[in-house]
């Protein structure tokens, strides 16, 4: 139905009314919600990469604020139409790159739930109820990981606000307020935001030290040990290691058993970057895979990947909860108390934001309608097709296996005899281009060591063994023009 402004009526008789009638809200609703539909039910036909060579559209969309209503088909249509197909169709079941998330549908009835209602989960007392649930969420989170019972966490907007609390943990324990000596370790490998991070916290690039990997592409302990002792000997103050359990080059696990006990040994911090693959540790028979990964003092989640909601949904869990009380325990006057600071969970008191969204609900409505069974069943699933489809690339000729999936992520290059590095890159580069114009599967690509490799990473819900079987046929078909043209 058309409507000439969500506003017209409003706007006629009161300009200073900002309330829809129940009859417009519904068609207000409607109007998004069969879009949406529409677009969810077409997802594996659409394109899996759109055109995003837009700066001439976006240069065009530049407009001054708009100073009467329009139509709610004149703003939807548009976002619909246009500009929703040119980016990356990221909840499409072949998008292989990066790190996948899926964005599962309960979520955005969750999204939508908690902006309409728009109740303030920032502190205890305004929202005791809800906040219950997130206090829920995080507690299956830690005995999914395997976490002791004083674990208290955070709901964050991905990893890098996770990685940011844990080092500011770490750092309080360990360096007080002499921050400038303290040292941070992570490997070569170690996801950006853990840099930025550190810097955020105080912690700048000079103290951050990059500790080789092995020929898997995981945390040499040896080197660990070394570095951390040789910084001692310079009278810097050693005090946190980051480890990695996925990283999102190659896929690689560290050694977090061993990490553990050099950080026991040595006083520091054991921080674990599980933003791609810790939920894998929710399957019992997957967990050998990330062993030693209860041991941390601080994890990171990333539920937008691993649990497969929407962009915008981490975690972080720290294992002693007071450490990270320690950091945020702090009131105003004009802010309620919780009633028993031990039996409920008071955001405000273990995170920074005091103006924050509802991110528990997606998580916990998504929880209660799949049921915890489900997700063990699909991640082990990605598992399993990720193992298949490495072993089918691995024997594709002229693909060369660089990093095989230590979990549902893997690395190849294109390869030929006599080719030097420079035309390999070019090679790979090519065939991942080839590949994803068909507009099946997407890939995407990293530099590893002047290594420019393909990635494969299966982690989207909807990703199933049809997308398996394009993925081998596209590459497959490619792979002959990409010879001919190296």
């Amino acid at each position: 139905m058309s409507m000439p402004s969500a506003l017209a009526g409003a706007e006629r008789n009161d300009p200073a009314n900002l309330e829809l009638t129940p009859g417009d809200m519904r068609r207000f609703g409607e109007e998004a919600l069969a879009r949406v539909v529409a677009h969810l039910a077409s997802i594996s036909e659409q394109p899996v990469r759109g055109d995003v060579a837009a700066e001439a559209l976006c240069a065009a969309m530049r407009e001054a604020a708009p100073e009467h209503g329009a139509s709610i088909e004149a703003v939807l249509d548009p976002l619909f139409n246009d500009w929703i197909p040119r980016s990356f169709t990221t909840p499409s079941p072949g998008y292989l790159a990066y790190i996948p998330g899926g964005g599962l549908y309960p979520a955005a009835v969750a999204d939508f739930i908690s902006a309409a209602t728009n109740r303030y989960t920032g502190v205890w007392l305004a929202a005791p109820a809800l906040i219950q649930l997130e206090a829920n969420v995080l507690e299956w989170f830690r005995d999914w990981m395997a976490f002791p019972p004083s674990t208290r966490g955070l709901l964050t907007t991905g990893g890098s606000m996770a990685a940011f609390n844990a080092i500011l943990c770490a750092r309080a324990r360990y360096l007080g307020r002499d921050v400038r000596p303290g040292v941070l370790y992570a490997t070569t490998h170690v996801h950006h935001s853990v840099e930025k991070a550190a810097m955020l916290a105080g912690v700048f690039e000079d103290r951050v030290r990059h500790i080789p990997v092995d020929g898997n592409f995981r945390m040499r302990v040896d080197a660990l040990v070394e570095t951390v002792r040789a910084d001692r000997a310079a009278g810097l103050k050693p005090f946190m290691v980051v480890s990695s359990a996925g990283t999102t080059n190659t896929g690689a696990v560290d050694p977090l058993d061993a990490i553990a006990d050099v950080c026991a040994a040595e006083e520091l911090w054991h921080h674990v970057d599980g933003a791609y693959g810790a939920f894998f540790h929710v399957c019992p028979e997957l967990r050998p895979l990330l062993a030693g990964l209860p041991r941390a003092d601080s994890l990171t989640l990333d539920p937008h990947k691993g649990l497969f909601l929407p962009y915008g949904t981490g975690a972080l869990l720290v294992r002693d909860g007071s450490a990270l009380r320690t950091v945020h325990g702090m009131s105003a006057g004009y802010l309620p108390g919780t009633p028993d600071p031990e039996a409920f969970y008071d955001p405000s008191q273990y995170g920074p934001e005091l103006s924050r969204g509802f991110p528990g609900l997606r998580i916990w409505m998504c929880l209660k309608v799949f049921g915890a069974a489900r997700f063990r069943a699909a991640l082990a699933e990605k598992r399993a097709l990720a193992l298949q489809a490495a072993e089918r690339v691995a024997a594709l000729p002229g693909i060369t296996m660089v990093a095989p999936p230590q979990l549902s992520l893997f690395a190849f290059q294109a390869t030929r005899p006599g080719a030097s590095l420079d035309e390999e890159n070019r090679a790979t580069a090519d065939l991942l281009e080839r590949v994803t114009r068909r507009g099946r599967v997407m890939l995407t690509g990293c530099t590893v060591d002047g290594r420019f490799l393909g990635r494969v990473c299966v982690l989207s819900f909807r990703t199933r063994q049809a997308q398996i079987d394009a993925l081998v046929e596209d590459l497959a078909a490619e792979l002959p023009s990409v010879s001919r043209d190296s």
